[in-house]
């Protein structure tokens, strides 16, 4: 019997007026590190409730709908095994508030033009959503 090593990710970018939301890692990898918004995908949950499901847990915000932009699965972009990620793309309201929650030790909204390191590979996903938010 086949048994994998590779575990499902999700990842958001959430945008609102030339801004992204990231999160400050509670926990390791990446401690105190910035990061997107995500986690891992449960069994027998679909990819895009995974989704939303991660971005109220770290953030407190609810959306409706998310766009799937990619999927990301280098060997060693998570250093505690092979994970994929699945990346999504959603765009709220001006107004809305992010309220770090779970393993979300802060959110904050960066600008698009100026964002600090950050954790796995989310700078590449970044660059990805931004040619899409550019389109």
């Amino acid at each position: 019997m086949y048994t994998s090593k590779i575990f499902v990710t999700v990842d958001i970018i959430l945008h609102k007026c030339n801004k992204i939301l990231l999160i400050k890692r509670l926990k390791d990898p990446f401690k105190d590190c910035w990061a997107l918004p995500g986690g891992f995908v449960d069994e027998n949950e679909d990819l895009e409730e995974a989704a939303k499901r991660e971005l109220l847990e770290e953030t407190s915000i609810n959306v409706d709908t998310l766009e799937q932009i990619g999927a990301f699965g280098k060997p060693f972009r998570d250093p505690r095994h092979h994970t994929v990620s699945i990346a999504f793309y959603g765009k709220v309201p001006d107004e809305t508030i992010a309220i770090a929650g779970d393993d979300a030790k802060e959110a904050y909204w960066f600008s698009i033009n100026d964002l600090p390191e950050l954790a796995f590979d989310h700078e590449e996903i970044i660059d990805k959503a931004i040619q899409i938010i550019n389109k």
